[in-house]
């Protein structure tokens, strides 16, 4: 995998909708931006997104992580937009066949995105086999469709991730596990960050090929011995909790330049973390002061 560089700094967007909600007054029902891919123009929106992130990578010396815009493309969350299973697998096929597209002077890697069966502010309440069991069909899709590796995002209960790591060991595909944090450092689950590891490698024999905390905000974070296992952060602009950015009506895009610095802090820190960017509130702005400072 291109990855196993050491000396390469990813940078990774999970920002993508909250930019386009906000900031470009797109519509995305149920906040699923996958449906973009059914159309032409949708296409064409992402196409310059995923050109102006690979733009930033190249401008500060990082490699682009693309993250697919598969997040809610599982089953509960694809049903209620009218997706059966048949139509529901082809778009998360047609999701990596459309990062295959990309060419860059830079490294790129193909990260296919996957999401919690519910809320990702809730812990939500499925056993680690439950977990296992849904989430096979989505990753087993895309892993077929050739990704770099799964990564599963805003994963809050320690349980579900336990699962997506056994679902992805089971097909061979890597897989990053971001897990968010509340304003107390601890999962939605309750969980401290550093007994989530824990409790995920002895479970998995340490399945995950890298942590990273996302959706959350660096003030939020309470590393202690967790630091040493992870590999980086994807951050919120916004140092608001869940449940009043839940209610917001008007995005808060934070300090570009402070939230750079913060994470360029944490690099240095931390210098085993190499996979750093932008998660809620976040756009170009971000990114590009976040790729600065972790070459800092």
């Amino acid at each position: 995998m291109i990855d196993q560089d050491y000396d390469i700094r990813w940078l990774s967007w999970t920002g993508m909708e909250t930019h386009m909600i906000f900031n470009l007054g797109v519509e995305l029902p149920g906040f699923a931006s996958f449906p973009l891919l059914e159309t032409d123009r949708g296409r064409a929106l992402l196409r310059k997104l995923y050109g102006d992130q690979i733009a930033v990578a190249q401008e500060t010396g990082c490699g682009a992580s693309l993250e697919s815009v598969t997040w809610m493309a599982n089953a509960d969350r694809a049903a209620a937009l009218g997706y059966d299973a048949e139509r529901l697998a082809r778009v998360n096929r047609d999701a990596i066949a459309f990062l295959r597209e990309f060419e860059a002077e830079v490294p790129l890697r193909l990260s296919a995105q996957i999401g919690p069966r519910g809320d990702g502010y809730e812990a939500g309440s499925m056993t680690a086999d439950a977990a296992q069991a849904y989430h096979a069909r989505q990753i087993a899709v895309l892993a077929e469709s050739g990704c770099d590796m799964i990564s599963a995002f805003t994963i809050g209960s320690v349980d579900e991730a336990i699962g997506m790591v056994r679902a992805a060991m089971a097909v061979g595909v890597p897989i990053t596990m971001a897990l968010t944090v509340e304003t107390d450092g601890r999962l939605p689950d309750g969980t401290n960050l550093n007994d989530a590891i824990m409790r995920i490698d002895a479970d998995t024999s340490e399945g995950v090929k890298h942590y990273l905390v996302n959706c959350a905000h660096p003030d939020h974070l309470a590393l202690e011995t967790a630091g040493v296992r992870l590999s980086g952060l994807v951050a919120n602009a916004s140092r608001l909790s869940h449940a009043e950015l839940d209610e917001a009506e008007v995005l808060d895009d934070g300090n570009p330049e402070e939230l750079g610095q913060q994470i360029g802090a944490l690099a240095r820190t931390y210098p085993q973390m190499r996979i750093f960017g932008g998660c809620c509130g976040t756009d170009m702005r971000h990114l590009r002061a976040i790729g600065q400072s972790v070459h800092g």
